[in-house]
């Protein structure tokens, strides 16, 4: 069972933890939507709230940021861009990065044609970032089937547009049985004539003072056909965590490189440099190996192995990780990206060509979830390294020298 309500007030409930860090915000007034105070008939495990900020000046003028606080976790999510997250703090570790992007830019601002399909770039500076829902990866012309029939051309701008469509709606969700998972719940639609007709509800929820969260999402397709799609959970991850001697631990089957400059660094793959100016991106595509469940599983830990983020998902659902690492100068953006997908980041028209863009049926909704921690001290860690090892044995990684082939 579920009860929701929404409040308005111009106070906050709870003060900044100690250690956080943060974007710099403008706004007139915080608004209290819902908090443990108003669920006295319900027993938390910490004080929380979920508040409202509405941004001002520049390119970020309109934009509204709800921030959820459990106690333990603040998580800052964007509903006026397609619902992605801005960061998530607890004490000393954030989840995101320090974008040469500062402003959180309001998708009026956007022109994704820019820069030969490049456009989408100029806002990107979030944690979390969605890419599709129609189409997703690298910008280029496609090929496909217009409503007459004939086949025809398009280009595609880089990762799609649904990070750039503003939530319809949104709404503060409560569990009214234990555990009392609090919930934002959003719908955004990627909707038009002759096109796509795509609605995405997504929830970001958490357990009141829990080091961990979780994204769930429901795509369906509304058109009376079917309708190819592709979704890519863009995680971004630059501060805290990264730095010289970090690395991921993600068990797979294999290792490519997206390209032959990536091809150079195959045996350090899951390997991190300190920041480097004019460093060139290295792009990995990986083949996760899941459990008896199709869970698969992704740990990036720091060089001391004292801090780490895991993210966990199932295979059914996203069969396909990329890691991006672009460890360039701190002024150009040094940060490295865990995307869990249903495909690569190639153009479409290369993806369709291996099998990896599916489909969705008239009426069909299909559904996503991938659950997150954040975990302090070498004990946490090491027992997450040991798990990503002990899975890896079960098959013998393979890395393959060239990249796929793109013709």
């Amino acid at each position: 069972m579920l009860s929701f309500v929404f409040f308005l007030s111009s106070c906050s409930e709870l003060p900044q933890q100690e250690g956080e860090t943060h974007s710099e915000i403008l706004s007139d007034e915080i608004d209290i939507l819902m908090s443990s105070s108003m669920h006295p008939d319900k027993s938390f495990s910490s004080r929380w709230s979920v508040t409202r900020t509405l941004l001002e000046g520049g390119r970020q003028e309109g934009v509204e940021l709800l921030t959820l606080n459990n106690g333990k976790l603040k998580i800052v999510v964007i509903p006026t861009r397609g619902m992605g997250i801005l960061e998530v703090n607890m004490k000393e570790l954030r989840l995101g990065w320090d974008s040469p992007v500062k402003e959180v830019v309001h998708p009026s601002f956007i022109n994704l044609d820019s820069r030969g399909g490049l456009g989408w770039l100029e806002g990107f500076n979030e944690w979390m970032v969605r890419c599709g829902l129609e189409f997703a990866g690298h910008p280029g012309t496609d090929e496909f089937l217009s409503n007459s029939g004939k086949k025809e051309t398009r280009n595609l701008t880089l990762h799609g547009k649904i990070q750039n469509i503003p939530a319809s709606s949104y709404e503060v969700i409560v569990d009214s049985e234990e555990p009392h998972r609090i919930r934002i719940r959003g719908t955004v639609y990627e909707s038009f004539f002759n096109g796509p007709k795509f609605s995405m509800v997504t929830e970001i929820s958490t357990i009141a003072g829990t080091d961990s969260f979780q994204i769930s999402d429901l795509i369906t397709n509304h058109g009376s056909l079917p309708q190819e799609f592709q979704l890519l959970y863009h995680g971004n991850y630059g501060s805290s965590i990264l730095e010289e001697g970090a690395s991921v631990h993600a068990p797979a089957k294999s290792v490519t490189p997206m390209n032959p400059h990536a091809a150079k660094y195959l045996d350090s793959w899951n390997k991190y440099r300190g920041p480097i100016p004019g460093f060139v991106e290295e792009v990995y595509l990986i083949d996760p190996l899941g459990d008896e469940n199709s869970s698969a599983f992704a740990l990036l830990a720091n060089r001391n192995k004292t801090q780490a983020t895991s993210v966990r998902w199932n295979l059914n659902e996203l069969p396909c990780l990329t890691i991006w690492k672009n460890t360039a100068s701190p002024e150009d953006g040094y940060v490295t990206g865990i995307e869990p997908a249903t495909s690569f980041p190639f153009n479409r028209l290369v993806e369709r060509k291996y099998g990896r863009v599916p489909q969705l049926l008239p009426g069909e909704t299909r559904s996503f979830t991938l659950n997150f921690g954040i975990h302090l001290g070498k004990e946490a860690v090491d027992g997450l390294i040991e798990e990503a090892s002990k899975r890896q044995m079960q098959s013998t990684l393979q890395l393959i020298p060239d990249p796929p082939s793109t013709k």
